[in-house]
């Protein structure tokens, strides 16, 4: 299997970095399955206290691979959901440091972690509608409990990013730092953070989560829309359309 995805560990940190730049790190089963495992090695080993998500190449991540999409459905676990995250993430804190963009799923997998720090001008967004589909990965749900609604409303219907500046001034960016200095400001935060105790970052945690997060509710409550629209003609001519670089054909079928 090819490094979709690195892992590194610093002190009490593991920085876990996408790995697929040609493919502005889009995500496959291959990347997903990987994610995972770096989720049960984060919280398995007592010496690390925080994840770090970052990124090689130009973007954090475009979202689902929708070449893979069309030949072979969704890059989703079970338990886990989306990239092997978005339903089931770590039970330790986790930061995501985002350049250049974060897109779909890629915005998707940055929203599963606890904190966002994006260099300025950096792209976020959800432009799922725009190619037949729709933020199934939990962005609907994360959104609007970190963004006014009516702004999450407007990228969910517009599929029109922001910028990292924007999410910034309403809370969804806790750090902005200057381009090229995403990492850097996440390992900042990572290590105040990890200097605090395991046990009380963990309950933190976990009750915050559960208390204003994504619940087992809402994934339920999503399924069959999901499988409805995910299934649909436009899905596919979407995805394809997107693939052959042209305006899709929409028949609402």
């Amino acid at each position: 299997m090819a490094d979709e995805l690195l892992t590194e560990i610093r002190d009490r940190v593991m920085i876990i970095t996408l790995n697929r730049p040609e493919a502005m790190n889009a995500v496959n089963i291959e990347l997903a399955q990987q994610m995972a495992a770096a989720m049960e090695e984060l919280d398995a080993n007592p010496d690390l206290s925080v994840g770090v998500l970052t990124a090689n190449g130009r973007g954090f991540s475009a979202g689902m691979d929708l070449k893979a999409f069309v030949s072979g459905g969704m890059p989703n676990l079970p338990e886990r959901g989306f990239a092997g995250i978005t339903e089931m993430a770590a039970d330790k804190p986790l930061i995501a440091a985002v350049e250049g963009f974060a897109l779909a799923g890629g915005l998707e997998i940055a929203l599963s972690c606890d904190l966002l720090v994006a260099s300025k001008g950096a792209k976020l967004g959800i432009p799922e509608v725009g190619v037949g589909l729709f933020a199934g990965a939990g962005a609907l749900s994360r959104l609007p409990r970190r963004v006014p609604y009516g702004l999450a409303m407007q990228m969910a219907l517009t599929g029109e990013p922001i910028t990292a500046e924007v999410g910034h001034d309403f809370g969804l960016v806790q750090v902005l730092t200057e381009k090229g200095e995403a990492l850097d400001g996440a390992l900042d935060l990572a290590a105040r953070v990890a200097k605090n105790a395991p046990l009380g970052l963990a309950a933190s945690k976990r009750l915050i989560r559960d208390l204003g997060g994504v619940d087992g509710q809402f994934w339920g409550d999503q399924q069959p829309v999901l499988d409805s629209v995910f299934s649909s003609a436009d899905a596919i001519e979407g995805a394809t359309a997107f693939a052959e670089k042209r305006a899709p054909n929409w028949t609402g079928k």
